[in-house]
């Protein structure tokens, strides 16, 4: 494990993903974890500032063409949120595990591989496999309780960097049970080791999510994923007692739009010059992926190793 690193003031500075993530939680107001679904939007969102990622199911699925109801395999999204990590060294990324994909056993696979590539932590929902996108249908089934706490215990207890986080995504206000529900799994799960929880509701407002926070304890940091609502500002989460705000979706909702008009103009016009100032300019692309720095070192290696050629 990666040792932690000397801060002038005699402190350390977090040093590995979930060490990072775990301080960012941490902070008097909430962080904001940015939607991704491959390495450009990963890239794309580093780069404007985000400090952290979110690795979103739904957006990897739709990036894959699939749907978000576990059609795409667990290591098909890994394979994904790895390209992230590498993408944007040093931004700690959350993986979304949906359920776990099955029982205590593949959610620890799950849980084991995230750490290995790089992922700061892995977050589990409390539904029944295979789920379906919590913002579709209603049917929506919850694990018993004490399935869903062997998982957070099986990763916990598999994990080998002590600040690799397990987040217990509760899907009890998504499944139209009581907010009462909802406090006695979200202590459930603090009591089974979870590092922080993921409270989430689809309603028009926040009010499912004021009226938990006004009667959680706080025990754990709590993230959440205002889609639906959209309207409050991250300061008026803190003031809630929200740690994360999650923009879970809307690089993937973005890109869905952006292409498909695109698509649709160059098909109607039989041609490229309407769509011209829409889309980025590849000297845009070029210099977001550091082409120039690639080519510096074409450069300085294609001719150190010719001269050694030459030389030899």
């Amino acid at each position: 494990m990666t040792s932690p690193t000397s801060l002038p003031d005699g402190g350390t500075a977090p040093s590995t993903p979930g060490q990072r993530l775990r301080h960012l939680l941490a902070q008097t107001e909430p962080v904001q974890l940015m939607g991704a679904h491959d390495g450009l939007s990963a890239r794309i969102a580093a780069a404007e500032g985000f400090p952290a990622l979110w690795a979103s199911g739904l957006c990897m699925s739709t990036a894959r063409g699939v749907r978000d109801s576990d059609e795409a395999t667990w290591s098909e999204l890994l394979d994904l949120a790895a390209t992230m990590i590498e993408a944007a060294p040093g931004v700690p990324v959350l993986i979304d595990g949906d359920t776990g994909y099955g029982n205590f056993n593949t959610a620890r696979r799950f849980a084991a591989r995230a750490e290995r590539i790089g992922a700061a932590g892995v977050c589990f929902e409390d539904k029944v496999f295979p789920k379906m996108n919590s913002f579709f249908g209603d049917g929506h089934a919850l694990a018993p309780v004490p399935e869903f706490c062997g998982k957070i215990r099986a990763c916990k207890d598999g994990q080998r960097d002590p600040g690799f986080l397990v987040v217990a995504r509760t899907e009890t206000l998504i499944a139209g049970r009581p907010v009462e529900e909802a406090l006695e799994r979200a202590e459930a799960y603090a009591e089974a080791g979870a590092d922080a929880l993921f409270i989430h509701s689809r309603k028009p407002t926040p009010v499912e999510i004021a009226g938990f926070l006004e009667r959680y304890d706080g025990r754990l940091p709590v993230v959440i994923a205002p889609t639906t609502f959209h309207t409050p500002t991250v300061d008026e989460f803190g003031r809630l007692g929200v740690s994360g705000v999650i923009w879970a979706n809307h690089s993937m909702r973005a890109s869905f739009a952006a292409m498909r008009d695109v698509c649709q103009q160059i098909r109607s016009n039989r041609g490229i010059s309407a769509v011209e100032g829409q889309v980025a300019s590849l000297k845009e692309v070029f210099g977001l992926l550091e082409y120039e720095a690639l080519e510096a070192d074409e450069a300085a290696y294609t001719g150190a190793l010719g001269g050694a050629a030459v030389a030899g």
